[in-house]
């Protein structure tokens, strides 16, 4: 009989003693640490999914670092629109108050507030997050908007907003401060007031001549430059009889003067009289007549074209939207009246249309893009030769993709873009293009600052593009696209938000526009209508600042980013539901179970001390005990 070696059986007992004291280790391991293991060799078939949710984990995480740091420019951005409004509503209050107590510099308290107020704003729009700038839109290393002192007074090489004012207040007042009409006196019994040249863009523009007058013939609005007489015909009009005549201003508004026949002594405010001579002269009153125009042509020119000119001005140098500017232009009809949107682009009748008119088979071409003018029945890219200058300029609007319409004004077609380099119309009817204020293809976009184009500027014809000599107010992106889009953000696996700002937007160029305008205008501080100008450019500085149905608001823009925050509320809550169910799949394939392991750790130490009971209970057996 073989009888086996009783190391063979110390062996396998020994082995079994190491196995469980590598157990032991192991679970001391796991309950010490709370991981089933220190490399993913041990983790069993569930670590797959652990790895998979601590890469997610990971993307949360640098969303939640990209979440943060948006809001801190968002909010930095909100208090900066906040102090915006503010400012508007200071400087309102100030030009909608009556008190027109003039400084020694011809300025009153609400104006030194207004020049106070721009310095602030200016400040506001160069704020910073780190070395970013908020306001720039992509430009975001670049500051956002000139220094105050630049913007108003200019540099060495270029002018400022003062300077392009002043050329404007003189080329819209004329050299005889009659804003740029010519009165004579035909014969001795008449009166004409002419514009002193076609198409000009300075000064005031006869609009519409009403009369009552007893015997008196009006001829007019008519010709070119656009002119209008009234003959007494040697009739002496009634006591009460009127004259009224509409004059547009050059920032679109539209006053009135009338004129009453009064034969009262003194003759009173906004009359003229009737001559009561032995014998009766109405020559002498065709005389008083004339002078009572001349008269109030000055107080108008004087005191709300001024004004109106400070507002233009403004429009000219802050406005710098890239567009192209038709010269202002008047359909044919007798007497002839300035295009609107609604004028047609050909018709039977020049009184309501452009002549020439465009003709089916003609092209326009935009950027590449051909429109086609067609008898009737329009479709696609396709005009009526019937259709409206608005119709017109929707379909150029469209191919574009200007985020600002194209419009009419004055007489004047603005065709609007956000790319300039871009911009290039042709056209293969060039009569009908020039009646519609271009006359020279292609059309192309010109950046405004304008300036008035010669000198001196009582005697100029043109507005020019001054960007050359011109401080630039605006110095960030101005590229195509929405402002918000100039700053983006992934802050979750399919969500991005839109966060930019520029502070050339609607809004906010209006309102520095307009503060601008409020706290640079000075006049005598003894002249005859100086309280008359600050007067009437407070009335328009305060409709300035009052929001308009249609106008993007600078609450518009805070809407805007308020609404990319709560997109990222929302990620941010889904993220921490993620992460906790992400964490619990995590634990399951990699924690180690306490109790489990404890009690893993007690059955192993009493299988130890058993196997160590036999090990030396073997180990003290001898072939006598064996036997």
């Amino acid at each position: 009989m073989a009888i086996s070696s009783i190391n063979y059986s110390s062996s396998i007992l020994g082995a079994q003693i190491r196995n469980i004291n590598q157990q032991l280790t192991d679970l001391s391991t796991q309950l010490s640490t709370g991981k089933l293991s220190q490399n993913y060799a041990g983790m069993g078939t569930n670590e797959g999914f652990a790895i998979a949710g601590r890469a997610q984990l990971s993307n949360i995480a640098g969303y939640t670092d990209t979440i943060t740091n948006v809001n801190v420019s968002i909010n930095l951005a909100n208090t900066a629109l906040q102090s915006l409004t503010k400012i508007r509503s200071t400087v309102q209050t100030g030009s909608a108050s009556t008190a027109q107590d003039l400084n020694v510099n011809g300025q009153t308290i609400a104006q030194n507030t207004a020049a106070a107020q721009f310095g602030s704003m200016v400040g506001v729009l160069n704020t910073q997050t780190g070395s970013r700038y908020l306001f720039s839109g992509t430009a975001v290393n670049t500051q956002s908007v000139a220094d105050a002192g630049d913007i108003i007074n200019g540099t060495t090489t270029q002018a400022g907003f003062k300077t392009v004012m002043a050329e404007r207040q003189a080329a819209d007042l004329g050299a005889s401060g009659m804003g740029r009409l010519v009165q004579t006196q035909p014969t001795a019994s008449s009166v004409q007031v002419s514009e002193d040249v076609a198409g000009s863009p300075f000064g005031l523009k006869i609009k519409a001549v009403s009369s009552t007058l007893n015997g008196a013939t009006v001829t007019g609005p008519s010709g070119s430059p656009v002119s209008f007489s009234v003959d007494l015909n040697g009739v002496n009009p009634n006591n009460g009889d009127k004259l009224s005549i509409q004059f547009t201003l050059p920032d679109g508004t539209t006053e009135q003067i009338d004129l009453t026949a009064s034969s009262a002594t003194p003759t009173p405010l906004g009359s003229f009289a009737i001559d009561a001579s032995t014998p009766v002269n109405p020559n002498n009153t065709a005389a008083n007549l004339n002078t009572a125009l001349n008269t109030a042509i000055q107080k108008l020119a004087n005191t709300s074209l001024v004004a109106a000119s400070a507002i233009v001005a403004g429009d000219n140098f802050f406005n710098t939207a890239s567009s192209a500017i038709g010269t202002p232009v008047n359909n044919q009809a007798a007497p002839p009246t300035p295009v609107t949107g609604a004028t047609a682009l050909s018709g039977a009748s020049p009184s309501d249309s452009i002549s020439p008119g465009f003709v089916a088979g003609d092209t326009i071409t935009v950027n590449g893009t051909t429109l086609t003018f067609v008898a009737s029945g329009a479709t696609g890219n396709q005009l009526n030769v019937t259709d409206s200058i608005q119709s017109l300029l929707s379909k150029i609007d469209t191919i574009t993709g200007t985020s600002k319409p194209s419009t009419v004004h004055g007489g004047s077609i603005t065709i609007n873009t956000d790319d300039a380099a871009s911009l290039n119309i042709t056209t293969s009817n060039t009569g009908a293009l020039s009646a519609l204020g271009f006359s020279s293809t292609p059309v192309t976009a010109t950046q405004p600052p304008l300036r008035v184009g010669s000198s001196p500027a009582s005697s100029a014809t043109t507005l020019v593009n001054g960007s050359a000599n011109t401080v630039k107010w605006y110095l960030g992106n101005d590229g195509p696209g929405s402002a918000r889009s100039t700053a983006m953000a992934r802050v979750d696996d399919a969500v991005t938000v839109q966060y930019g700002a520029q502070a050339n937007e609607d809004a906010i160029r209006r309102q520095l526009q307009a503060i601008a305008v409020f706290g640079t205008f000075s006049t005598s501080p003894t002249g005859q209508y100086s309280g008359g100008q600050v007067s009437a450019l407070s009335l328009r500085t305060t409709q300035a600042l009052t929001q308009q149905p249609g106008q993007q608001r600078i609450e518009d823009i805070q809407t805007d980013i308020a609404m990319a925050q709560n997109t990222m509320k929302d990620a941010s809550t889904r993220q921490t539901q993620a992460k906790a169910q992400l964490q619990t799949i995590i634990d399951q394939a990699e924690s180690a179970s306490p109790d489990q392991v404890a009690s893993e750790i007690l059955a192993l130490q009493n299988a130890l001390q058993a196997s160590y009971q036999v090990t030396s209970n073997l180990a003290q057996l001898s072939l006598v005990k064996f036997l």
